[in-house]
């Protein structure tokens, strides 16, 4: 059960960007720069990208903005160490 928490937690995010990328595709054309922005955000820092995307304005980040992408940042964070934390107890058990 443990594993399927981590699962979601690694592919979960990257499926809500595909979806909102496939509906929504030039606000994220718009976001970023380049395409290799969005796809690098998509690979390594999805809840991240997530959030730039829902708080970026073409006058870019301001006051509590900062702080929503921090949540993003933190959640990546989370999901990375989860993940991590889930193969350690499955290695230790010898799954």
């Amino acid at each position: 059960m443990c594993c399927i928490f981590a699962s979601m937690a690694l592919i979960g995010p990257r499926f809500g960007i595909l979806i909102w990328w496939l509906m929504d595709s030039a606000r994220w054309e718009a976001a970023f720069s380049s395409f290799w922005w969005s796809f690098a955000g998509f690979i390594f820092l999805p809840w991240t990208t997530i959030f730039y995307v829902l708080v970026w304005s073409p006058a870019g980040l301001t006051g509590f903005d900062w702080i929503i992408l921090g949540m993003g940042v933190l959640l990546d964070i989370a999901s990375y160490s989860t993940a991590g934390y889930e193969r350690r107890i499955a290695y230790a058990e010898g799954v």
